[in-house]
């Protein structure tokens, strides 16, 4: 292989390797931008251990970037995490209002966009399709190096089985193939943008394997978890952190099962160790899935 063929090949298996940890001596720096589904809205997770990681809005989250945080420490890992989140709003939100928070120097980014992709047209992937690559921009302009990643989000039970839900009468995990849909077409159309973490996919896979319950409205059964909070909607301790499980793996490439049946974070919010394992599992299996595609 010649030398410039060579330079190609490696800088195109950087732009999806995970980033090493410690580099140069320092945190790797990470930003997520997302909302309520960030912030582990509805849940003991939305200001779980909010003092280790910096929430730029200053309002006091931790959420899944605080899940996150924790299992990098657990493995050894050095991670200086940041969140700009807000409630109920999308990546074009915080392009058009927000950047001058946004615009530094990141090693990593996770953008998470609204649920329903457009709350006035569900499932259209045009806004995640534009700011998504915006804001990929911005963030090369700052550091070449960045990887940028999206967070491909979960099946809303309101709006797969109440009859007026977008989604209605398909099955549960329909709403999560779309939403993986549009952010497959953003890292499509955006060379910067690194890498889908599968997070809804989980979800789904989860429900496949009775590991969580699929449909919230007639009961949990016994012996499966409800990730889905009281509205059915946003995510509860279990979905959140099946969440952050995904993302640990699909950022630094570590297999979430090596947590352990012991994790911290699963024991101070009430899970079982069968219950953590089988969540980590789930995330180890659809990470799996996701190296072959």
């Amino acid at each position: 292989m010649g030398m410039g063929k060579l330079a190609i090949f490696l800088a195109a298996a950087m732009a999806f390797a995970p980033v090493a940890a410690g580099a140069q001596g320092r945190p790797i720096r990470i930003l997520f931008v997302g909302n309520s589904f960030t912030q582990g809205a509805h849940s003991a997770v939305r200001n779980y251990r909010a003092g280790t990681v910096t929430d730029l809005n200053r309002a006091g989250y931790g959420g899944v970037p605080a899940l996150f945080k924790l299992f990098t420490r657990e493995v050894g890992l050095n991670y200086d995490v940041s969140l700009e989140t807000q409630g109920g709003k999308g990546l074009g939100f915080h392009y058009e209002t927000r950047k001058p928070l946004l615009d530094r120097a990141w090693d990593v980014v996770m953008l998470q966009d609204l649920s329903e992709l457009d709350r006035d047209n569900p499932g259209d992937p045009a806004p995640m399709v534009r700011y998504a690559g915006l804001l990929a921009s911005m963030f090369h302009a700052r550091n070449p190096a960045v990887k940028v990643n999206l967070t491909a989000t979960w099946s809303r039970a309101d709006l797969t089985y109440k009859p007026k839900g977008h989604w209605y009468g398909r099955p549960i995990g329909a709403m999560a193939a779309d939403i993986r849909a549009a952010a497959d077409l953003a890292r499509t159309r955006s060379r910067q943008i690194a890498a889908v973490a599968p997070v809804g996919e989980a979800w789904t896979r989860a429900m496949e394997e009775r590991v969580a319950d699929p449909d919230p409205y007639d009961g949990t059964s016994f012996g499966q978890v409800d990730l889905w909070a009281y509205d059915q909607y946003h995510g509860s301790i279990y979905g959140y952190y099946l969440e952050a499980l995904v993302i640990f793996g699909t950022v630094t490439g570590r297999d979430p099962r090596a947590l352990g049946e012991k994790e911290q974070a699963a024991d101070e919010l009430g899970l079982s160790p069968a219950e953590t394992v089988a969540l980590q599992r789930v995330a180890f299996e659809q990470l799996e899935v996701e190296k072959r595609r």
